[in-house]
């Protein structure tokens, strides 16, 4: 019987990569204790609660899918996410592509947004420019 160096290298390099396989496939293999208590925190929780977190995981698997590498999010994505997460109570353990924080701070700015458009809206449409005169009277008052 004939070995070729090849075939013996091949040989030694499956003999010490099968510990190192064996202890990475430990340590990525889902935990049955938390899959078990997951899949029952998930019956005690309503349908309606269920399709929610559904729909925010497909908008983060649709974000996920235009990009291969490192997600740019849009306007839109950032806005949607934020509807989907006021919506949903686990959020955090559904959040996969961003941080909480950031989905956090998102949520801040759209909500100065908000205000600032409704407030500069009403003040425009209610209150009559100041003429000259009045303001001539409050520099003299």
């Amino acid at each position: 019987m004939h070995f070729s160096p090849i075939t013996f290298a091949r040989k030694c390099l499956r003999l010490l990569s099968q510990p190192l396989i064996r202890r990475l496939r430990n340590r990525t293999m889902p935990d049955n204790q938390s899959l078990m208590s997951s899949a029952a925190a998930d019956m005690t929780r309503s349908r309606m609660e269920l399709v929610r977190e559904n729909a925010f995981l497909r908008q983060q698997m649709i974000i996920l899918s235009r990009q291969p590498k490192r997600p740019t999010l849009t306007w839109r994505d950032r806005v949607i996410l934020v509807l989907l997460v006021s919506k949903l109570r686990t959020w955090k353990e559904s959040l996969l592509i961003v941080q909480p924080d950031t989905l956090l701070r998102w949520h801040r700015e759209m909500f100065r947004r908000v205000w600032k458009h409704k407030s500069n809206a009403k003040n425009k449409a209610h209150r009559p420019p100041i003429t000259k005169t009045i303001v001539a009277l409050i520099q003299q008052m």
